[in-house]
């Protein structure tokens, strides 16, 4: 098949609508999406490829207008698979049963809100409040968050699509702040012959980890992947045939290890809770001027002492002379390809919970949505979640399995 260089990023989608246009699903679901308010999200939770496949399934779906525009969907693209423009977050939140979003809702969204609705989203840890949770649970609220969808094999499918785009975007961002005009030490990454590459400390050996690790491979850069856990060190040195250094992230490597990086890239991460802090303050003071630090888990609370919230619009600040970059959704800068990687994940999901026949079915058959659910009938139904916020919280399989 001779493809154009321009089709490309269509192919999934296309094999993606081959395989999963079916017959009618049990129950015809109501599905809206919102135009995504929060600060610099420029992502939307499914394509015109998604929303036909679904309307071919006989589900409905109602989509903000504008919603897709800064992925570069237009209205019309939307129109034309069969989704209805709805003309106010409002209107969308009203007609929908089942909404999909990027973002976790922000206050002035609580309002629209209908009693038993679902919210599949990101939910945010690190920047969570009680308030949130106590809103969906006095509105008998199904949450089902990003950050919490896994599968019978273990893995997160969601939170690993945006973790590659964001490993890989880290070390593409790092090297941009590298240089002497955006206030860095003015040197390449790979360095070039008789000048030996800038040197990248990598800190987490997860799915993050390991795409930074092979971008800053393809520069040239010489990598250091420190993790807690060596079984994981082990997989990422095999994965990447010994062409990292590993070591265990512990206070005296790390402490060795800062004092020569060139950049920090902030990957270590606990699913489903904060991110344990490994970098010290004092540590980053005695790092080079004009290195560079890329927290890339810092929605989760961030793994270094220093990193604060940034954003797209106002992205770095300097501390101890350390350029600090700490934007909660790196994947959000390149809204069309996250959105493609998310729409294929989510499509499959949707229509499970159609052929199931409901919410409720679905999450009694469905491993990884039921692991994805943190609220559900008045209750919150993640121990984590509870714990963190002083709350009440009850087993979802008891939920389900006393009918509730």
């Amino acid at each position: 098949m001779d493809i154009k260089p321009l089709d490309t990023e269509q192919i999934g989608l296309k094999t993606l609508e081959k395989h999963l246009i079916r017959s009618k699903s049990q129950v015809s679901l109501k599905i809206g999406l919102p135009k995504e308010i929060s600060y610099d999200e420029r992502r939307v939770s499914l394509t015109p490829g998604g929303v036909s496949v679904l309307k071919a399934n006989g589900h409905e779906i109602f989509i903000e207008t504008g919603a897709g525009e800064a992925a570069n969907f237009s209205d019309r693209e939307y129109a034309d698979a069969g989704a209805e423009i709805a003309y106010s977050s409002e209107d969308v939140f009203r007609k929908s049963e089942l909404i999909l979003k990027i973002a976790p809702l922000i206050e002035e969204e609580f309002e629209y809100l209908q009693p038993d609705q679902s919210i599949i989203s990101a939910l945010h840890i690190g920047s969570q409040t009680k308030n949130y949770l106590e809103t969906f649970a006095k509105k008998s609220i199904t949450g089902i968050g990003y950050e919490y969808i896994q599968g019978e094999d273990k893995e997160f499918p969601i939170v690993r699509m945006m973790h590659e785009i964001t490993g890989s975007m880290s070390v593409q961002i790092a090297a941009h702040y590298l240089e002497s005009m955006s206030g860095g030490q003015g040197i390449m990454l790979g360095g070039i012959s008789g000048v030996p590459p800038a040197t990248v400390v990598i800190l987490g050996a997860g799915i993050t980890g390991e795409y930074a690790a092979r971008t800053a491979l393809g520069y040239g850069a010489q990598v250091f992947v420190m993790d807690t856990d060596l079984t994981a060190l082990r997989r990422l040195e095999n994965a990447l045939d010994r062409r990292i250094i590993t070591a265990v992230a512990n206070h005296q490597y790390l402490n060795s290890a800062l004092k020569f990086a060139d950049v920090i890239i902030g990957a270590a991460m606990a699913e489903g809770e904060r991110s344990p802090c490994w970098v010290t303050e004092e540590m980053i003071a005695a790092m080079k001027p004009g290195s560079v630090v890329v927290d890339t888990v810092i929605d989760q609370g961030g793994c270094v002492a220093t990193s604060r919230q940034t954003s797209h619009s106002n992205p770095v600040y300097s501390q101890h002379e350390v350029i600090h970059h700490c934007v909660p959704n790196i994947p959000a800068n390149v809204p069309r390809t996250a959105t493609y990687a998310l729409n294929n994940v989510l499509v499959p999901y949707i229509l499970s919970i159609g052929d199931a026949g409901g919410i409720k079915e679905c999450l009694w058959e469905n491993v990884a949505l039921r692991n994805g659910t943190y609220s559900y009938k008045n209750n919150i139904t993640k121990k984590s979640l509870a714990k963190m916020f002083d709350m009440p919280y009850r087993e979802i399989e008891m939920l389900i399995a006393s009918q509730i």
